[in-house]
């Protein structure tokens, strides 16, 4: 008797990418022109109603998600910071810029405190040269720990550029999670092209910020890094997140725009909510923190 043999499924189904190229629209009839007659995920119109938003929500959780299976992402750092703070030469450059316009019209009261603001920005700059370290020494450090640790920023200039550029530095991967914005903002250059995702939905790209984190380190940085600060503290919070590192870069910056201290005084968190809050002042503090943390 002649054994039987089955064939794998595969081979019995084309591919769902095989399948569609099989698909061919004009068949020379008002019915194949109809808008009605495309298939459903080519029909971008029929996509983009505002009915289908769940299902938008799920593509865009699960892109990047099956993105980083495939390259085996396990953990990551996420490194939040301003996009406004540049390298020190170009926060020279832009405060020379300043102080040339004020000397050309002295009883201007803005240019007078543009100089101002691009002589805190300039004294800001060494946290670009900070972050960009943190980046190379958690690239660095995760070889040594032989394990799929990488950085992930938000992708685009300022402080996301400098902890990309760490990792570019020393042959490493890292994430940029870019966001749809009303201006321009392109993904800086130093992101993994791979690994270089860009997001409509604020809370989805939030969700990856989170779904690997080991820690959580927020430089100086505007309404944009207060928005994942507060997120990722709220989480840890509520539990709805685990606990992770929350490190906070540059304490005489935050102790200047967040009293922490009286929120407690004023009932509104309490110590141990303070507590998740963490502090470094180097490259090396912040990764020794996180270290620590992954060790534990």
């Amino acid at each position: 008797m002649t054994k039987k043999t089955f064939l794998p499924c595969e081979s019995l189904f084309p591919t769902a990418k095989q399948d569609a190229g099989n698909v061919f629209y004009d068949y020379g009839t008002p019915q194949s022109h109809s808008p009605s007659y495309r298939l459903a995920y080519d029909d971008f119109d029929f996509i983009m109603r505002d009915e289908l938003r769940p299902v938008r929500l799920q593509l865009e959780l699960l892109k990047p998600e099956l993105a980083q299976l495939d390259h085996n992402i396990q953990s990551t750092v996420v490194i939040f910071g301003s996009a406004r703070i540049p390298d020190n030469d170009t926060a020279q450059q832009a405060l020379q810029k300043a102080e040339q316009a004020f000397d050309a019209n002295r009883n201007s009261p803005e240019l007078e405190s543009n100089v101002a603001i691009a002589r805190r920005v300039l004294n800001k700059s060494r946290y670009y040269d900070e972050a960009r370290k943190l980046g190379e020494l958690i690239t660095v450090g995760a070889k040594a720990l032989q394990h799929s640790l990488i950085v992930v920023t938000g992708g685009g200039p300022g402080i996301m550029e400098a902890a990309n550029r760490g990792a570019d530095d020393v042959d490493g991967k890292s994430m940029g999670l870019n966001i749809v914005l009303p201006g321009e903002q392109k993904p800086n250059p130093y992101i993994t092209p791979e690994l270089c995702f860009q997001f409509h939905y604020f809370a989805i790209r939030k969700m990856h910020f989170l779904m690997r984190a080991i820690a959580l380190v927020a430089f100086p940085g505007g309404y944009g890094t207060l928005d994942e600060l507060f997120e990722t503290l709220t989480l840890i919070q509520t539990k709805k997140v685990r606990r992770v590192p929350v490190i906070l870069f540059g304490r005489q910056y935050w102790d200047k725009i967040i009293d922490f201290d009286a929120m407690v005084e004023e009932g509104v968190i309490t110590q141990c909510d303070r507590q998740l809050i963490q502090y470094a002042e180097t490259a090396e503090q912040a990764w020794e923190l996180i270290i620590e943390d992954y060790s534990a």
